[in-house]
């Protein structure tokens, strides 16, 4: 079993940060349990466009308001406190924070906390050892 908080983790190397962005990576590849598991936070009136042409990630949105633009086909939907989106088919897309977003996301494959967006937005697939959490029995 793994039991942990944002707030241990807080100014380690699971707590990644951009401009305009933090990420508090709570579950890791190296957890070994398939997904990764992360409290994102965009600022207000920040704008973000990512592609995560090598992962499926799914969102959940807990605070804050913005919006999301599909950049594969235009669409724009209106976020809100328990909107939830899945880039399934990697989309292309761009986040506009209104106010502060708090939010929750899981990765496939995970991550492993060191990833950095490139010039497209997109984080490299990396592997990692499995070095916690993980049973034998």
């Amino acid at each position: 079993m793994i039991v942990r908080t944002t707030s241990e983790i807080t100014d380690t190397d699971r707590d990644v940060a951009g401009p305009g962005w933090r990420s508090k990576r709570i579950v890791l590849g190296g957890d070994g349990v398939g997904f990764s598991f992360h409290e994102t936070t965009i600022d207000a009136e920040s704008v973000h466009e990512f592609h995560y042409r090598n992962h499926i990630e799914a969102v959940w949105l807990v605070e804050g308001e913005g919006t999301l633009n599909d950049l594969d086909n235009g669409v724009v939907y209106e976020l809100g406190p328990g909107s939830m989106y899945l880039l399934d088919g990697n989309e292309r897309h761009r986040l506009h924070a209104r106010t502060r977003m708090r939010m929750m996301c899981v990765f496939n494959p995970p991550v492993t906390g060191q990833e950095v967006h490139d010039e497209n937005g997109v984080y490299p697939v990396i592997s990692v050892p499995v070095t916690a959490g993980v049973s034998t029995e």
